[in-house]
């Protein structure tokens, strides 16, 4: 019978044990790498849900979100006729448009062709809203405010907050917002029930 000697079995032994606790160390940060990734996910996710990413909008107010968007993808503010009659009536733009509310956002864009103003839209779009109450009737009390940042104290943002309020602003005018405490930017409101209330640039 073969027999393989004592001193190599003993070798081979301490082989198997290296590699098996090499294979377990790994194993081993494997798994912190895994629950940690899983940690990050959810606090990326909270800070997320903070921001407003948890606003469920309803049907009509969805609907007319992506009317205005439209109109201002398509680089024609006249587009915004449309948005004007689904909503029913016509925002307050915070100075004089009762004649023609087009003429009167092309003579306030700094371009004169309004297609400033149809930036401003989609950046404000592209931040989650925040839901608000207002008014006394139960099922159609809310408003819905873009960008979120206009109902959070300026001066008091999250790291995270920053980064989106830099991503609609300058670093002078986020400075100012911060010295003042009031924001200092468009404002855009939907009510619950699809009607666009406001759109207004705050000085």
């Amino acid at each position: 019978m073969w027999e393989i000697p004592r001193a190599t079995c003993k070798r081979r032994l301490r082989s198997v044990r290296q590699v098996l606790l090499q294979r377990t160390g790994l194993l081993g940060i494997l798994i912190v790498l895994v629950v940690a990734g899983a940690a990050l996910v959810h606090v990326t996710a909270a800070g997320a849900n903070e921001a407003g990413n948890n606003v469920k909008l309803p049907p009509h107010v969805e609907d007319l979100r992506d009317v205005i968007l439209t109109a201002a993808h398509s680089g024609n503010i006249e587009e915004l006729k449309t948005a004007f009659e689904v909503s029913g009536v016509v925002p307050d733009l915070g100075f004089d448009a009762a004649g023609d509310p087009i003429k009167a956002l092309k003579d306030h864009s700094e371009d004169h062709e309004g297609r400033e103003i149809l930036a401003a839209l989609i950046q404000a779009f592209e931040m989650p809203p925040v839901a608000l109450p207002l008014g006394d009737d139960i099922e159609n009390n809310l408003i819905y405010v873009w960008p979120y940042l206009a109902e959070r104290p300026i001066d008091k943002l999250t790291p995270a907050e920053e980064v989106d309020l830099y991503r609609l602003v300058t670093p002078a005018k986020a400075a100012e917002m911060r010295e003042k405490k009031r924001w200092l930017w468009w404002r855009l409101v939907i009510a619950a029930d699809g009607s666009w209330t406001s759109f207004k640039k705050a000085d």
